[in-house]
């Protein structure tokens, strides 16, 4: 059973509830916080995409900067930056937009994407947020002589290859039935717990090993795997050596750089919860509360343009 983790108070009433499951581990991978179905295996949806992303470096893609790497692992909002970092990633393997096989769309940012409806232009899988993960799949196919136009089969190589890497950096899982992700390709189930600790394990393996390139690579670049304002941009600029990465549906998970871990999911998908949850959780890890933190785990709750409640962790659940 799940169990409530955030609420929304507004005016001094507590309006509703963000039901959903968490575990917390200590830098030493022992239990902090286990709430809900933390062994239930769920889709973490972009919150993959950092072992998606080892996955290709152990299979030989080799990014010619950590700028490469971190659109690799992207839920990006299509603004200039992403899109040229994804045309040059494809450019660089002899591949161009029209390669890509994740859906068209318009930019996730609401300037970049005005830009673009007031040009006249129509929407693009380059705009996609994940158009930098595609791009580096089809980067990997190349590099191994694999066919790059079935890349989002479940059965071709370079899909068997993530599936194992995944289960390889999350541990034993009994039902590895994959789903379909909003982009097309193929996504594996991860329990919650077995997510946190491939989390830590990314921030604490050896440096230059694939893992620990990954996790350095989105610490230096938040603006990049997300983008202006975005909930991972504002955590990470705001706790030195953070990793976390957002997956849809209400998913996030994370790990500081001594290997203590977290991951989430909110039942009904709200990606209100995600900032105060995470805030409330990085607390429990001993991050202090600095001015930036405590307003992120304290999210306002606006009538006419004024804030009349809060949106918050449920004071005492963990």
């Amino acid at each position: 059973m799940s169990v409530e983790l955030v609420e929304v108070v507004r005016s001094g009433f507590r309006e509703c509830v963000h039901r959903g499951s968490l575990i917390v581990l200590d830098s030493e991978g022992e239990v902090l916080v286990s709430l809900g179905e933390v062994h239930t295996p769920i889709y973490p949806r972009s919150s993959n995409k950092p072992l998606q992303a080892t996955a290709l470096l152990r299979n030989g893609f080799a990014p010619r900067t950590t700028a490469e790497l971190a659109i690799a692992t992207a839920s990006h909002e299509g603004e200039s930056d992403h899109v040229e970092l994804v045309e040059s990633l494809l450019a660089e393997y002899g591949f161009d937009e029209s390669d890509l096989q994740c859906p068209a769309d318009l930019p996730g940012n609401e300037v970049a994407r005005a830009e673009v409806l007031a040009a006249g232009r129509v929407p693009r899988p380059a705009y996609m947020n994940c158009s930098g993960k595609h791009a580096a799949m089809l980067a990997t196919c190349t590099v191994n002589d694999w066919d790059p136009s079935g890349y989002l089969d479940s059965a071709h190589p370079l899909q068997e290859a993530v599936v194992d890497a995944i289960l390889e950096l999350t541990g034993e899982i009994e039902d590895t039935d994959l789903g379909i992700d909003g982009c097309g390709l193929p996504i594996v189930p991860v329990p919650l717990f077995n997510l946190a600790r491939a989390y830590s394990r990314l921030v604490t393996s050896e440096p230059d090993t694939p893992e620990r390139a990954v996790a350095d690579a989105i610490r230096e670049h938040p603006y990049l795997i997300s983008g202006a304002d975005k909930d991972d941009f504002r955590l990470m600029s705001a706790v030195p050596g953070l990793l976390c990465k957002a997956g849809a549906d209400g998913v996030h998970a994370g790990a500081l750089p001594d290997g203590s871990a977290f991951a989430f999911k909110i039942d009904d998908g709200g990606e209100r919860a995600r900032l105060p949850l995470t805030a409330a959780v990085l607390h429990r890890l001993g991050v202090t509360w600095s001015e930036t933190l405590a307003t992120l785990a304290s999210q306002p709750v606006l009538g006419g343009g004024v804030r009349v409640g809060t949106i918050r962790a449920i004071p005492g659940v963990f």
